[in-house]
Order: structure tokens, then C-alpha cells, then sequence
């Protein structure tokens, strides 16, 4: 079973994956992929209102076989002042 790395960067903090885990392909890589963005953006409390996540997947060469990218942006709609 091919063994895949993801490599993770949320705008503050980039992983590198040395460890990775098999996966049947590169399509279940992809899906893998796809699936951690929201994840990164629900486990990271924003300390702004922009902030872009993403993930690069390596295969077992390290060769980048796939990247992803979430962009978050956040609005007020209304007059807001900033809290201390």
C-alpha cells in the first residue's frame, strides 16, 4: 500500500509530516487532504479575520504528488470595536 506524507501550514505554524500513513491511493490521499482543511480551520481559534490553510501531500519519495489550500475570511457587517 503506498505510503503518503501531509504537510501542513495554517499562516502561523508549518508541519512537516515525517511520518505520514498508507492509504489504498493517491485519490484516498486526495481525499485525506481535502478532509484536513476544515479540521485546521476549526482547531485554530482565528486571531484575525483572514488566514489561509493548507496541506501538501507527498508520496513516499517525497515527491509533492497534491496541495490544498482554505482560505478564511471573516467580515463584520457592522460598526464593531475591537475588544482589548
Amino acid at each position: 500500500m503506498p505510503h503518503f506524507f501531509f504537510d501542513t501550514d495554517d499562516g502561523h505554524f508549518r508541519h512537516e509530516d515525517n511520518e505520514g500513513f498508507e492509504l489504498p491511493s493517491i485519490d484516498a490521499a486526495r481525499i485525506e487532504a481535502l478532509d484536513a482543511l476544515p479540521e485546521m480551520a476549526r482547531n485554530k481559534s482565528p486571531d484575525r479575520d483572514r488566514r489561509t490553510y493548507s496541506v501538501r501531500v507527498r508520496d513516499e519519495n517525497g515527491t509533492a504528488v497534491y496541495s490544498a489550500s482554505l482560505d478564511l475570511v471573516g467580515e463584520w457587517h457592522i460598526p464593531h470595536a475591537i475588544s482589548p
